[in-house]
This record gives structure tokens, C-alpha cells and sequence, in this order.
């Protein structure tokens, strides 16, 4: 078969895991152990921040007759294992695994810990949480796969799965030869140490990305066995959804809605159903979780296309990307009137542990946004200026809230990564200052004396000193004072 450019012949077929390669194996139960199905014997140093730990079958169990240590192949037999029927089962350092068939487990529980990607506007007003579910719908243009990008290289997940559906070649590319570059906050490790990418490029087989998404959410149920916490990005879901509708024209399948299939939100239903918060069999007991998210590319950006629709009757989460924001240069582009998360109220115990007052600021704010986008709208009939003054105000602080604490640089420096603690204290700064400010508004003070502050004006930039919590912390505290002078000045009793 003749070669066909760079790309790969028809026909050829590569093991995903090497058989020439010998791994160390080092067991951690003993001969004559009765093992559970999913019991774990073992484990290999997979790479510097990940021990792959080797588990038994969900359907062997029985007595443990033989285990070794030392060097071996994926394909040789490290254990074996008797049954109550006297049947010998090997165990190998890998296993088999239909992807169509979801992975068992002992219980689901509800997700109660958020998954921490460092976006403020996904961290603190549209969370999702470890084995939850979110999509992220958005015109070409609008910054999915520079979000997903991001939510890859800095949530604290364990391990990430990146699939890469139908996307172009250039931007795999990009993926293959980016992230090795990237070094994890954590470990101080590359990514791609704990980073699994799964490249269907657009120009292979239909066929191919179907199996694509069905791989990675598998390898993903099989991490969550060992104990991780995987996050899983379908890059994306919508190129998916169009190679299922190309294989049922060519099956002569009744078509419904825009030619897809009339089993398509089954297929979704599906996916998004495999992700969880979970106690995997076997033991020793241990937790892990798979996150789910899934970019969709609807036509135009109508997100009343099947496919959109159709997702978000499967997900908690939805981060709706603007095309308007994106055109300003805005990042992340999520729009914060049209997104939601069903994980907030759930997780507001976790931010409340540590803050009890983050959900107190968090509602403040998004009521503030949403007023804000009210008053706008008759600002553009009659003008600002026209406005009172307490309603200038909320317009200045949702302006401060959009530049100050949603927009984040997407590159490098300071703003890449936003901690927790940062992302309250940001809010609070932000929400404390418009809470004085209202009242001296209120109590007839000019709202041009309060914006003309210079610290009014850092508020917006604090964000990106290279000196984090601290600067936050010194600007708080000289915003506060000079609000204070001014109640001084017009002799107020507060």
C-alpha cells in the first residue's frame, strides 16, 4: 500500500500501548489473599506523578495463587487468580474493555467538591464539580478550544483526557506541540505527564470519531477505578453528532430534526451519563471521578440546533460563549446572563467552609450584573448621563466586575491561573467597594467624586500584579480609606 503523503496507509494498525516495553511491577497483596473484582495487586510507575495501579477484571475474584515482581510486558501475566470453580484466571499489567459499555462501580454519590480550573467566571459564578457534567456552546470564534485548553493545563484534576473529535490537524498540532512545554502548578511536572490526548483530526474516517469519544470516556472510567480524578474535554461533541448522522443517511435511516438521527440524545444521554463521583469495586476503598466536558459548535451559534439542545437536557453546567465578548477580546467569552450551573448552590458548603461569606458575594454580584444589563438597556435610549446617579454607580461597578474579575488573560503572567482565596478576595474587594460606595451615593454624594478615585481605577488592574494576594489585600484597604475620607469630608454618619 503506497503511502499517501504524511498521513498514515490504509490498513495499518498500531497497538496503543507498546508490547515490547517492559514496565516494573511491584504487588501489594501476598499469595493467598481472596480478592474482590477491581481489588487492586499492584501497581506501575506509569510517569513522575501517576502510580497506574493493577486491578483485577470487574468479573474475576477468588484466591490469590500466584503473584511476582519485577520487569514485564503489558501482555504478560503478572497474577493468577482461582475461583470457586477451580478456574485459573492470568492477570495481566493491562486489560480489555468494551467502550460502549460503561465500567461498574459500587455507589455514585453526589458531587460536593468543585473542580478548580483557575477561571474566575467558572470557578466562582458557574462551577462544576468533580464527576459533574457542563457544556460549552459557542460559534467558531468564539474561544471553546482556548477554554478547554485552559481548563486542561490548570484544573486540579489528577488526570486529563483531551479528545480531540473531528477537530483540524493545526490545532492538534498546536496541542501535541504546546503542552509538552507546560509545566504542571502542582507537581512542577510537564502536563502531558498526566495529560492523555486522544488526536481525531477532521480528515479521517467518520467512523473514527465515534470510537474517538467512546476510547476516552473509557480510559476515563478506567483511571476513576484506580482512584483519580479524571477530566474528560470532547472537543468537540458537535463534529460527533454530524459523523452519526453521515453513517445513518448511508445506513437509510429515518432521518428527524436537521437529518440527525432519531437516536441521537440517546447517544448523548448516554455519554454524559457515564461521568460521576464514585466508589469503584474491590479494595482497598477509594474514591475517583470522572468530569465530563464537551464543547459544541453550533451552525451560526444558534444554540436551538439539535445538538445544543438536546445537550443541555444532560448537563448541570453551561458555559455559553459570546460572540460579542469574543469580537472585544474578551476571555473568557462566557457570557454570565445566558450561562448557569445546577453545581452552585451544592458547592457554596465547600467555598463557605473556607468563606463563609463567598456565597453572600457571589449572588451580590450576579443580581448586580443582571441589574446592570437592565439599566443599559435604557441607557442606550436616553443616554448615561440622563441616569441618577445610584444607577451610574451600578453601571460603573458591573463595568469594574467585567474588567477586574471575568476577564482574565489567556496567555501567560500573573492572571493565567486564579486560586481560590484570590478569586474571593477579588469579589470582595469589588462587591465591598460598591456596597459603601451606594450609600454615599445615597446620602447625596456625586457619583463622579467616588469614580474619579485613582484606587477606583486599580480595582481593574489589581488583578495582574505579579504580587497576588498581597496587592489585593493593600488596594482593599486603600479603597476603603479613601471611601472613608469622603464620609469625613461631607461630616456623615454611617
Amino acid at each position: 500500500m503506497r503511502r499517501v503523503g504524511p498521513f498514515i496507509r490504509r490498513g495499518v494498525k498500531v497497538n496503543a500501548l507498546k508490547r515490547d516495553v517492559k514496565w516494573y511491577f511491584k504487588p501489594i497483596v501476598r499469595k493467598g489473599d481472596v480478592l474482590e473484582p477491581g481489588s487492586i495487586i499492584g501497581f506501575v510507575r506509569e510517569s513522575k506523578i501517576i502510580d497506574h495501579k493493577i486491578m483485577l477484571p470487574p468479573n474475576v475474584r477468588g484466591e490469590l495463587v500466584r503473584i511476582e515482581e519485577g520487569e514485564f510486558k503489558v501482555d504478560d501475566v503478572v497474577a493468577v487468580v482461582r475461583d470457586k470453580k477451580g478456574v485459573e484466571h492470568g492477570i495481566a499489567l493491562m486489560q480489555e474493555w468494551p467502550v460502549r459499555k460503561p465500567r461498574p462501580f459500587k455507589v455514585k454519590y453526589p458531587p460536593r467538591e468543585p473542580l478548580i480550573t483557575g477561571q474566575r467566571v467558572i470557578d466562582t459564578f458557574f462551577p462544576i464539580a468533580k464527576g459533574g457534567t457542563a457544556c460549552i456552546p459557542g460559534a467558531f470564534g468564539t474561544g471553546k478550544t482556548v477554554t478547554l485548553q485552559k481548563i486542561a493545563m490548570w484544573s486540579d484534576s489528577d488526570i486529563v483526557i483531551y479528545i480531540g473529535c473531528g477537530e483540524r490537524g493545526n490545532e492538534m498540532s498546536e496541542i501535541l506541540t504546546e503542552f509538552p512545554r507546560l509545566i504542571d502548578p502542582k507537581s512542577r511536572v510537564p502536563i502531558m505527564e498526566r495529560t492523555i490526548i486522544i488526536a481525531n483530526t477532521s480528515n479521517m474516517p467518520v467512523a473514527a470519531r465515534e470510537a474517538s469519544i467512546y476510547m476516552g470516556i473509557t480510559i476515563a472510567e478506567y483511571y476513576r477505578d484506580q482512584g483519580y480524578h479524571v477530566t474528560l474535554i470532547a472537543d468537540s461533541t458537535s463534529r460527533w453528532a454530524e459523523a452519526l448522522r453521515e453513517i445513518s443517511g448511508r445506513l437509510e435511516e429515518m432521518p428527524v430534526e436537521e437529518g440527525f438521527p432519531a437516536y441521537l440524545p440517546d447517544r448523548l444521554a448516554e455519554f454524559y451519563e457515564r461521568a460521576g463521583l464514585v466508589k469503584p469495586l474491590g479494595k482497598p476503598e477509594r474514591r475517583g471521578s470522572v468530569t465530563i466536558v464537551g464543547a459544541v459548535s453550533p451552525p451560526g451559534g444558534d444554540f436551538n440546533e439539535p445538538v445544543t439542545i438536546h445537550t443541555l437536557r444532560f448537563v448541570g453546567v453551561m458555559w455559553a460563549l459570546d460572540p460579542d465578548l469574543a469580537y472585544r477580546r474578551h476571555f473568557p467569552a462566557i457570557n454570565w446572563l445566558k450561562s448557569f450551573s445546577q453545581y452552585a448552590e451544592s458547592l457554596e458548603e465547600w467555598w463557605a467552609k473556607k468563606h463563609p461569606d463567598f456565597p453572600k458575594y457571589r449572588r451580590k454580584a450576579l443580581r448586580l450584573l443582571s441589574v446592570a444589563s437592565e439599566i443599559e438597556a435604557i441607557a442606550s435610549i436616553v443616554g448615561e448621563s440622563a441616569l441618577p446617579d445610584d444607577q451610574r454607580l451600578i453601571l460603573v461597578s458591573a463595568e469594574i466586575l467585567k474588567e477586574g474579575f471575568l476577564r482574565q488573560v489567556a496567555l501567560s503572567g500573573e492572571d493565567v491561573f486564579c486560586r481560590p482565596e484570590k478569586q474571593y478576595l477579588l469579589l470582595k474587594l469589588i462587591m465591598d467597594f460598591y456596597d459603601k460606595a451606594y450609600i454615599l451615593v445615597r446620602h447625596g454624594v456625586p457619583i463622579d467624586e467616588i469614580t474619579s478615585l485613582p484606587s477606583v481605577y486599580e480595582i481593574m488592574r489589581v488583578k495582574e500584579d505579579e504580587r497576588g494576594i498581597e496587592a489585593i489585600k493593600e488596594l482593599y484597604n486603600i479603597v476603603m480609606n479613601d471611601l472613608e475620607k469622603i464620609i469625613k469630608k461631607y461630616e456623615m454618619e454611617m
